[in-house]
């Protein structure tokens, strides 16, 4: 439903104007005939705001719980438009529920529900359109949308589970490194007029060039840092530097395998939902290279789609890069022969994920004592090299 705004003549040949609600331009036009007006200009209300919708913020879980409820309203034989209209009653998220009022007078106008969903990107990507558009072809919409509902939880779920286990080691680091600048601009000058004529060890000499450094020159270092930030943010737009950052990523110790094994896991959930769902096979692989967060992962599905266009293997390309294990690689050379790709990679989803959550919780168990351990350290060698001198010149004047 929208508002127009019309301009029109009365039987007496007067010009009138009003606002009336319909469900496109042409049923406008029939309620204006059915007054006895003969319109002369009909201005769709909601314009503005279908153009400023593309700015809306919407969740990817909120999107996620409406296309499980419009499933099950579509399952339960409710039409379309009618279970749109359920749905904006519902009431919900605000932003969402003023979109799904734009993407209802669309499909109203006679659209598809892919062409509503393609109108706001930003909300639906290509991997969702995609998908809606082969269950529409298909008339499987609601086993379409049930299986992205699925696959959106299983992905915040995913993703919640590695911020959330990061944001205590985080947390340790701020903390611990503004006790030590803290103390090293407020505390450690007080020891430095008292240990003056004192002979300085080397301990001491650096904790009281790093608070001389802190207090004289903290606008330079602001600047340096400001400019590295500058730096790996300009390095992380451009291709060549997201490689070349992930590489050095997926060197760490117990965190790059877990940050590489989130990057299979999302490529094969997507990848294998989107051919379940009746999508082919190069428009998935398509699709899932850009969906996978992995720069490198996406060079090599890049070349794995010119394979396919030429009827060769899926899977060697893959192998070759080097990055998917060669456990994965054996299930998906057999599933290529058996046809059945889908299924495999989605079971292959679901058990890199459990071995994914583990690596995670394994690889925070590790974080969280070396945080510790080196803001320890920090605060040690800096007690050391104040209460050194303090000891010697103790000694000194014991003997």
């Amino acid at each position: 439903m929208g508002d127009f705004q019309y301009t029109a003549k009365n039987s007496l040949g007067e010009t009138v104007t009003g606002t009336l609600t319909a469900d496109n331009r042409t049923s406008a036009i029939a309620i204006l005939e059915e007054r006895r007006l003969f319109p002369l200009k009909i201005a769709d209300k909601s314009a503005d705001i279908r153009k400023s919708a593309t700015h809306w913020k919407v969740k990817p879980k909120d999107v996620g719980i409406m296309y499980g409820q419009l499933a099950d309203l579509l399952g339960s034989g409710v039409p379309l438009l009618k279970a749109l209209d359920s749905l904006i009653r519902s009431g919900g998220n605000k932003n969402l529920n003023e979109l799904l009022k734009e993407i209802r007078a669309s499909v109203a106008d006679g659209k598809s529900l892919t062409e509503a969903f393609k109108q706001f990107p930003e909300v639906f990507p290509p991997l969702q359109t995609a998908m809606v558009q082969a269950g529409e072809r298909a008339s499987f919409l609601q086993d379409v949308l049930q299986s992205m509902s699925d696959f959106l939880e299983r992905l915040d779920e995913l993703r919640s589970k590695v911020i959330g286990s990061l944001i205590y080691p985080m947390a340790l680091t701020v903390i611990g490194g503004l006790v030590l600048v803290g103390a090293l601009i407020f505390f450690v000058p007080k020891f430095e007029s008292l240990l003056a004529n004192t002979e300085m060890l080397l301990p001491t000499a650096i904790v009281f060039a790093l608070s001389r450094a802190l207090r004289s020159g903290w606008h330079l270092i602001a600047m340096t840092l400001f400019a590295l930030t500058l730096l790996f943010w300009g390095a992380f737009k451009s291709e060549t530097g997201k490689r070349m950052i992930e590489r050095y990523r997926m060197k760490i110790p117990f965190i790059g395998n877990a940050m590489r094994m989130v990057a299979i896991s999302r490529f094969c959930r997507i990848l294998g939902t989107l051919l379940a769902n009746g999508v082919p096979l190069i428009q998935s692989l398509a699709i899932a290279k850009d969906a996978t967060g992995s720069a490198i992962m996406a060079e090599q599905i890049a070349k794995a789609i010119e394979n396919v266009r030429e009827g060769k293997s899926l899977s060697e390309p893959l192998r070759k890069g080097g990055i998917f294990p060669d456990q994965i690689m054996a299930m998906l050379a057999t599933a290529e022969e058996s046809n059945r790709l889908d299924k495999v990679l989605l079971n292959i989803a679901d058990t890199v994920e459990r071995r994914t959550n583990r690596q995670v919780d394994q690889a925070v168990r590790l974080i969280e004592p070396l945080v510790l351990c080196l803001i320890a350290a920090g605060i040690g060698f800096m007690a050391i090299g104040l209460l050194l001198p303090i000891f010697t010149m103790a000694g000194s004047l014991g003997k």
